[in-house]
């Protein structure tokens, strides 16, 4: 896929993160562009052909854009904006009072991207991947990392989708039209390796961060995740039972974190006690 020449003069800045910035377009609100770090080139041009194939599949989310690097030599994906959209996490924020219905909604979404059989062939296993992030982790012990390993190895397989980065900002809605978005992750497995991002944000992250992050009070977003957790593993497990599933599954997400900040993140692996 050859990139496509844009010039930056045409776009403002909007927002950041780890791998890059993002931009909005002067005159066209429709058009958003996402530009990543000096460098990376490659990564775009990964997600760009994982989000192809993801559309392909029939997975409800956006169209893919473009491919596109600017006069600097940064590369990056330009997007038609869905205009108007809202994110689970942005509409429970604005109307506390539906908190229920949007996790509802948020957990039929989820639901039914567990039950989309996928090629394993044109994906990542989600195992090889946590295999990976655990062998280079420099925080564990390789005892530490022999059990973890272990607990990955014998959660049964599943042959269905795995967003990889399942959180309830990453589902947008406008009107009856429902989207997954940030698909960078996405590949193949046990739906529980999935569910640890939604109880993480909910239930582990700090006040702080859910208020920056989420626009909500902590208190809000755990009433989310009690009105979620029955609406995807069905309401006569207690909440309690579900939290011990899910809880160590949560708790590997730090290999993600530690990766990304480069820092050990004790708030995280507490949740992996009955691992560790």
């Amino acid at each position: 896929m050859e990139a496509i020449k844009i010039s930056l003069n045409d776009y403002v800045l909007s927002g950041g993160g780890a791998n890059g910035e993002s931009y909005d377009h002067k005159t066209d609100p429709s058009v958003m562009l996402k530009l990543y770090f000096p460098g990376k080139i490659q990564q775009p041009l990964d997600e760009m052909n994982l989000a192809l194939k993801v559309y392909e599949m029939g997975i409800p989310t956006p169209e893919p854009g473009e491919y596109v690097v600017t006069e600097d030599g940064r590369y990056g994906i330009r997007f038609k904006r869905i205009l108007g959209k809202k994110s689970y996490s942005r509409a429970t924020a604005d109307e506390p009072e539906k908190v229920a219905q949007f996790a509802e909604e948020f957990a039929q979404m989820c639901l039914q991207l567990h039950a989309t059989h996928v090629d394993t062939k044109q994906f990542e296993n989600v195992k090889d991947r946590y295999c990976r992030l655990l062998q280079e982790n420099p925080f564990f012990t390789t005892a530490e990392k022999d059990k973890l390993a272990r607990f990955i190895a014998d959660t049964p397989d599943e042959d269905t989708a795995i967003h990889g980065d399942l959180q309830f900002s990453n589902v947008i809605f406008v009107g009856d039209k429902r989207y997954f978005i940030d698909l960078g992750d996405f590949c193949w497995g046990n739906h529980l390796f999935d569910m640890g991002m939604p109880y993480l944000c909910c239930c582990l992250d700090d006040e702080a961060f859910i208020q920056e992050t989420f626009h909500m009070s902590k208190a809000l977003a755990l009433k989310f995740w009690e009105y979620f957790a029955p609406a995807y593993f069905g309401k006569g497990i207690p909440l309690k039972e579900i939290e011990e599933i899910i809880r160590p599954y949560a708790g590997l997400k730090t290999l993600i974190i530690e990766r990304d900040i480069n820092q050990p993140m004790p708030i995280f692996r507490a949740a992996l006690a009955s691992i560790l």
